[in-house]
């Protein structure tokens, strides 16, 4: 199960990393409550997975990717075109945008309802199966956002270049390894 945490995790740890390097004055409060928001969405998409069970698996399947690919791209675009305005046209992208949060939150948990349907195939407690997820993504993504905080400080705004085409990286990743690598 463990094993399972730490891969769905991985796209939040990504999230992680940009989220610390566009926000490098970031504190302990503000990084607990992302964290939060992002295993909060981590751990319950395998329970309502696991709830839908076969039902939805084919339905969701068919289009998870696409959703994930373009809430991803959309933020990448948007982190990466506020980076590239006049300081006096800038408007911060803000991370911690509660609905901003949400979203990334969705977005890098959708392969996780799947997971969920795939729960629903075998015998698992799946409180104890969510309670890891939430455990594990909460430590991976205070893990990344403290390395891209102090990775990101010192390169400056241009990291929200790299943390934009992160993103945008991050959605192709899905959206491959759904319909080209399938």
């Amino acid at each position: 199960m463990l094993l399972f945490a730490v891969g769905l995790s991985f796209d939040t740890f990504a999230v992680s990393i940009t989220t610390g390097f566009i926000s490098n004055g970031i504190r302990f409060w503000k990084a607990t409550k992302m964290a939060l928001v992002l295993a909060f969405f981590q751990g319950l998409m395998p329970l309502l997975g696991w709830l839908a069970g076969l039902t939805f698996r084919n339905l969701i399947s068919e289009f998870d990717h696409w959703i994930a690919f373009g809430l991803l791209t959309a933020i990448g675009l948007k982190m990466v075109h506020e980076s590239l305005k006049h300081e006096d046209e800038r408007k911060d992208f803000d991370p911690f945008n509660p609905l901003l949060m949400i979203g990334i939150a969705i977005a890098t948990s959708i392969d996780a309802f799947v997971v969920g349907v795939s729960f629903a195939l075998v015998e698992i407690n799946i409180l104890l199966a969510v309670a890891i997820i939430f455990i594990t993504t909460h430590v991976v993504a205070m893990l990344g956002m403290l390395i891209g905080k102090k990775t990101g400080g010192k390169f400056g705004k241009k990291m929200e270049i790299v943390g934009g085409l992160m993103l945008i990286g991050l959605g192709a990743k899905i959206l491959a390894e759904h319909t080209i690598w399938v």
